[in-house]
């Protein structure tokens, strides 16, 4: 018997589920759990049940743990607090922890700098130094000049967890105008700073979830584009030294009579000249289309002119001089680059590069260039055009990984790109568009010795026969006699690619070592918007199915066996780990599932949810209800199972997926588990979905969550 009941209405089939999970809360108590390399637990605090029953069009499903969606409560808050001190029970038993907290450290207090951005010859640009816990804002006169610390974050607060970033610059450099995000949230507050006299404008905009700011020509004032919870985005122009209640609404409500709600996600930029004011309307997320307006800011009185509009693509512009760029899939799925004119109609398109076989990642217009990146089997690409789309070279990276286009502003001659890989830090090189060289900007002095490992790639067969890629990183010469700790990650969705990418937990995985593996699933961008659409709505089981599918080649390879087997992902991808936990519970010996969406009958309705209604569709439609539950990780917990070594991660400061998630998924875990492994709550204060908190914080974070993975993968 599940824990989810449908039925039709009668009180008797209400009854006996809920008399099951009563029982079976009372039964987990008198249970021992057992952790990996000897740690011994008593059974997990016991949430109590209060049923609810949901109704969705006509068919009832049955919540037992409803209660712990109120984040606020007495009963929620002294459950997470016995949850809390129960995980902190088993992290103390871990004897292997200290070593990893040591070891993070090393890999992670390393000076670390964001791309610079140059203005009025001056380089601006956020850098973390070793000893600290969060990066400050510098700037840089000229090439050769010092480093000067214009924003201290590390003062801001005294837990350091508040963070900063750069948002705009003006034209010569005098102002600059940075965001403060506190935690992990979403949220910023905005601020801007006179760089010549260092002294803060009065002018703040409070803390909201921005979609783009930009000094409006003259640096007289700031467009901002701020989305309000339930109501939407809307555009606003605030003028420096007026009270914020004055600011003007520039756009957003409606446009062409059609009303703009929630889910059409407006962005809104100054171009590079000053010359326009851009809005993109992203409709959902992901989007299921792009409009692109255009204002030209030297007629005040002008209206927004359509660059595109009511086409179902996806649409990226760029801007040079008095031409507008495109990047689109329409009428081509893996990405083509046109030009367009504001008021045009898409007809008068000017074919600029074509569709190719490989899929375009990304491009951008730097020092009157195009840099256009396209990934190849998921390893990057990136190809030099002319402003015609003639090819006139290409930029080197330095093996598999994952490469940045260059990244500056239209006219000037110098930019910046970037390369990484699980086995190289990331590292900034400064180009030169006129001789077309390369020199090293920053990278981090990292104790990894990158030679001593080997990134590989692989191809796999998915359920239904599709070939699906696979990156598999570790020591040279690892001996594949299924032996060894392998940790897994996975995302899957939202036209998101998973190319390969710098992480330090993944680096001390295979300092041990340990194999990682990241399968490229379909729902991503890697073979462009087919491929993400394989695995959206009612196809989103094939992102299981082929993650499945590479655990089991990796297996049958001898790269791992189950007992010895870590997965992780977070958010989308931890809601890959329900999936995996509920689903394929065989192949796995511990899930780390962090900030995930889980009950994905309710999602919808919390927090950033409503957005996400394009790519998974909603329960409160019949349809989508018939194959959101059959997946859906809450409603397809089994009581008795015996289930892997799982731990739940998240925190308050999650303003995106709500934890809600988290906190009811561990409730019936905890309760339904019919074997002995730990299934664990790691609640944060301060963490959430964003980066931000300070590096100490994140060490320990990261320790609690590998030392988890590894301790509990050591076989028995």
């Amino acid at each position: 018997m599940q824990e989810r009941k449908l039925f039709s209405g009668k009180r008797e089939a209400i009854l006996a589920p809920l008399f099951f999970c009563f029982a079976f809360a009372l039964q987990a108590q008198t249970r021992t759990i057992q952790g990996g390399d000897g740690i011994t637990l008593p059974a997990p605090p016991v949430a109590a049940v209060h049923p609810v029953s949901n109704d969705y069009n006509g068919m009832k499903e049955e919540d037992s743990y409803r209660w712990p969606e109120d984040a606020k409560s007495p009963e929620t808050r002294a459950w997470i607090d016995a949850e809390n001190t129960y995980t902190q029970s088993y992290l103390l038993q871990m004897k292997i922890r200290p070593q990893i907290v040591k070891d993070l450290t090393a890999l992670e207090r390393v000076d670390v700098y964001s791309i610079p951005q140059l203005y009025g010859g001056k380089y601006f640009f956020e850098k973390r130094l070793a000893e600290e816990n969060q990066a400050s804002i510098y700037v840089r006169d000229g090439w050769t000049g010092n480093d000067e610390r214009l924003i201290d974050a590390t003062k801001l607060s005294e837990d350091q967890n508040t963070s900063v970033s750069i948002l705009d610059i003006s034209e010569n450099g005098d102002l600059l105008v940075y965001g403060v995000r506190q935690g992990g949230a979403d949220e910023l507050i905005i601020h801007t700073l006179n760089v010549k006299n260092r002294t803060e404008f009065p002018d703040v905009l409070p803390a909201a979830r921005y979609f783009g700011i930009s000094l409006a020509p003259g640096n007289k004032g700031l467009y901002y584009s701020r989305f309000t919870p339930h109501v939407g985005s809307t555009v606003w122009l605030h003028t420096f030294g007026s009270p914020l209640d004055k600011d003007v609404k520039v756009f957003g409500g409606e446009y062409r009579g059609v009303k703009l709600g929630e889910l059409d996600l407006i962005g809104a930029g100054v171009t590079d000249n000053q010359h326009y004011l851009i809005v993109q309307i992203a409709h959902g997320v992901p989007a299921t289309r792009d409009d692109i307006l255009v204002k030209d800011l030297r007629k005040p009185e002008s209206d927004f002119v359509p660059l595109v509009y009511g086409i179902e693509a996806h649409m990226e512009a760029a801007n040079i001089d008095d031409r507008f760029l495109l990047k689109t899939d329409y009428r081509a799925p893996k990405g083509r680059i046109v030009e367009a004119v504001p008021g045009q109609e898409l007809s008068q398109w000017k074919p600029v590069i074509s569709e190719g076989k490989d899929v375009i990642d990304s491009f951008s217009i730097v020092g009157g260039k195009m840099f256009v990146s396209r990934l190849k089997d998921v390893k990057t690409e990136t190809t030099i055009y002319a402003l015609d789309g003639k090819e006139i070279g290409s930029l080197s990276y330095p093996g598999i990984g994952s490469g940045s286009v260059v990244y500056g502003r239209a006219k000037q001659t110098e930019g910046f790109y970037t390369f990484e890989s699980f086995i190289r830090p990331e590292t900034i090189y400064r180009y030169d568009t006129k001789t077309g060289q390369s020199e090293v900007f920053a990278t981090p002095r990292v104790p990894f010795d990158s030679s001593q490992y080997e990134v590989t790639q692989v191809f796999y067969t998915s359920k239904d026969g599709t070939r699906v890629p696979m990156f598999v990183a570790g020591k040279k010469g690892l001996a594949r006699d299924g032996q060894a700790r392998l940790l897994m990650t996975g995302y899957g969705g939202f036209d998101v690619p998973m190319t390969p990418f710098w992480n330090p937990e993944y680096a001390w995985w295979m300092e041990q070592g340990g194999f990682f593996a990241l399968p490229n699933l379909r729902g991503g961008n890697e073979y462009g918007e087919a491929w993400h659409k394989a695995a959206m709505f009612e196809n989103k089981q094939n992102v299981f199915d082929d993650f499945f599918a590479a655990a089991e080649y990796l297996i049958k390879n001898g790269y791992t066996s189950p007992q010895h087997f870590a997965i992780t992902g977070r958010s989308n991808g931890g809601l890959l780990m329900g999936a995996a936990m509920t689903q394929r519970p065989d192949l796995f010996g511990a899930i780390w599932c962090g900030y995930p969406l889980l009950d994905m009958l309710r999602y919808q309705n919390f927090e950033f949810g409503r957005a996400w209604t394009t790519e998974y569709g909603s329960a409160e439609n019949a349809k989508d209800f018939a194959y959101l539950v059959k997946y859906s990780p809450y409603q397809n917990v089994k009581p008795g199972t015996k289930y892997p070594a799982i731990m739940f991660f998240t925190g308050d400061s999650d303003t995106r997926v709500d934890p809600l998630h988290a906190r009811k998924m561990t409730a019936l875990m905890q309760a339904a588990n019919g074997g002995d492994r730990p299934i664990l709550l790691h609640y944060s204060l301060k963490g959430g979905h964003s980066a931000g908190v300070s590096i100490s914080q994140l060490v320990e974070d990261y320790a609690d969550q590998l030392a988890f993975q590894w301790n509990e993968t050591g076989g028995k």
